[in-house]
Formats: structure tokens, C-alpha cells, sequence
């Protein structure tokens, strides 16, 4: 795991490229593949979402996990993830265990690396950690819980582009990681909307594979606002059977004295 933090932290300092955004706000919901753009310099930008999915016998509610991301300058954002989640447990129609409390803060960054250029993808990483034994109790972990992934968009035609990561992921459990991928391609639609296909997954050493495929829409008010829905279905035992979400998302200057 060192060898993987000593990458990230090379790749973070000798990077010398840009991917701010420009004009419209580029978003990591609601997909699971998280998007190359930086957010633009001086700006923050907050991602909402609300989400209920079913696994194991278990029902989870996110409400919310909120993604707030600074942008530093043109080649790095700072990134933030607060969660607030409840377990229930279910037998019948009895419930056997619920618990609720605030995921371990996730902390990070995304640096950009390369532009896009013919079939050369726009590159960028993001990598997290949270640390041990924060957030409530019954959701905390013992030890580090980083992950990474290398975020890279495709341009096909003016209104088409089709996103995809590879990347790891550990749990804060176990020394082994998740390895994870997703492909998605999306659409606009008319000037303000926007719809997705994915699929996306992950494999573990031991593990039984979790592959799922996914869909949603979204929709901007303005360049700096925007709502969305999405949805999923497993495709494998392993993973989740299904979620369903809806987020809000916005950005806004921050004023320097």
C-alpha cells in the first residue's frame, strides 16, 4: 500500500498539465465514473446526492453523501467526502438492526495529467484516504482507507463522449484492495440535458467478482447548477442488487480579501 501512496504522491508533484473546467460545471455525479475536469480556480463546488440501494438483505440510505471540491489552481482541486448513512437489517417484515451514523471523511485531490488529443484520452487522478477510527463508532475502520483512480474522457462528437476509470480502492479491513473500472458513455440532450449508460465494477483477490450496469439523466439550470436521477441493477450475486438516487449540484466563486 506505501509503494501505491509514494505513486500518487509523484504523479501529484510532477505533473505540469491543465484540465479546469470552462464554461458549463462538469460534475462526478451521477455516474460512478468520476470526470477528467478540474474545478475551476477559486471556485467550490458541492455535489449532493440522496441514495437507497438493497445488498445482502441489508437497505442502506445515504442522505446525504456530498462531494465539495476547491479548486486550487489550474492543475489540482481539493476534495472532500462527508456521507451520512443508515443500515437496516431486515428479517420479514421485522426489523432487526438499524444503525445510523457519519462515514470516515474522505480526503483528497484530483491533478490533471493529460489533455485530449486524437485518440489520447484527457487524463486526469483522484485519490482519497480516510482515516482510521474516525466518524461514528459502528462505521469506523481500523486502519487507512485510501483508493485512487485514473479518470479518462474520449470526445466522439459535439453532443456524445464516453468516460471511463480503472483504479483500487481498500476497504480499511483488509490489505487487499478492490480493483475497480467503469465505462460510460453519455449524451447531451438539447442544450441542457444529459443521459448515460454504464457499466462498472470490481474484483478482489478471493472475492466473488461485482459487476453492475447503470443509467440516468441530468439536468442544468444554469452553468453552475444542476440536478440529476440515476439507477442501477447487479449483474452478479456479489453485487449490490440495486440503488436508486437523486443529487443537486452547484458551484460558486470564492471571494478572496
Amino acid at each position: 500500500m506505501k509503494n501505491y501512496i509514494i505513486l500518487l504522491v509523484l504523479l501529484t508533484t510532477t505533473t505540469i498539465l491543465s484540465a479546469q473546467q470552462t464554461g458549463r460545471m462538469e460534475t462526478d455525479r451521477p455516474d460512478q465514473t468520476e470526470s477528467p475536469f478540474l474545478t475551476r480556480k477559486n471556485y467550490l463546488q458541492a455535489e449532493f446526492g440522496f441514495n437507497y440501494e438493497r445488498v445482502d438483505g441489508l437497505t442502506q440510505w445515504v442522505h446525504p453523501t456530498a462531494l465539495w471540491k476547491y479548486g486550487l489552481n489550474n492543475r489540482f482541486e481539493f476534495r472532500m467526502i462527508t456521507e451520512m448513512q443508515t443500515v437496516q437489517l431486515q428479517s420479514g417484515t421485522t426489523i432487526a438492526r438499524r444503525r445510523t451514523g457519519v462515514l470516515p471523511i474522505q480526503l483528497g485531490g484530483k491533478v490533471a495529467l493529460t489533455e485530449e488529443k486524437g485518440l489520447r484520452p484527457k487524463t486526469s487522478l483522484i485519490a482519497h484516504t480516510s482515516l482510521p477510527r474516525w466518524g461514528a463508532t459502528e462505521f469506523q475502520t481500523p486502519k487507512w482507507a485510501p483508493n485512487f483512480r485514473f479518470v479518462m474522457q474520449n470526445t466522439l462528437s459535439e453532443k456524445a463522449a464516453v468516460g471511463y476509470n480503472v483504479g483500487a480502492e481498500w476497504d480499511g479491513f483488509s490489505n487487499n484492495p478492490d480493483w475497480i473500472y467503469t465505462l460510460a458513455p453519455g449524451y447531451n440532450i438539447g442544450k441542457n440535458g444529459y443521459a448515460y449508460m454504464e457499466l462498472y465494477g470490481s474484483v478482489r483477490r478471493g472475492s466473488s467478482p461485482q459487476h453492475s450496469i447503470a443509467g440516468g439523466l441530468a439536468y442544468y439550470f444554469t452553468d453552475d447548477t444542476k440536478i440529476d436521477v440515476s439507477g442501477s441493477y447487479g449483474l452478479t450475486e456479489a453485487a449490490t442488487d440495486y440503488y436508486l438516487a437523486v443529487g443537486f449540484s452547484f458551484r460558486a466563486p470564492v471571494k478572496k480579501k
